[in-house]
């Protein structure tokens, strides 16, 4: 097993479940940094993958999920704002 991909289930596992309770907890600005955080780790996820595998059409995935995850952060960071 190489050592890029135990640190990739590391990641996962060790990462993903704190930012996911992150989501799920809390007020709406503190659910909206925890949903960010689970893009982020899972987007790190997929690229190491891509690196394991040695498979650069599989860097597609991780660089459109980025893009719209950072469209997406604008999108409810502008729900969340509050009304004049």
């Amino acid at each position: 097993m190489d050592a890029l991909l135990v640190g990739d289930l590391i990641l996962v596992g060790a990462g993903l479940p704190p930012s996911l309770w992150m989501a799920t907890q809390g007020e709406a600005l503190e659910r909206l940094v925890g949903m960010e955080l689970a893009g982020v780790e899972i987007i790190l996820s997929m690229l190491v993958f891509s690196a394991v595998v040695e498979q650069p059409s599989y860097l597609i995935v991780p660089m459109v999920a980025a893009v719209l995850a950072f469209a997406g952060t604008l999108v409810f960071t502008r729900l969340l704002a509050p009304r004049p």
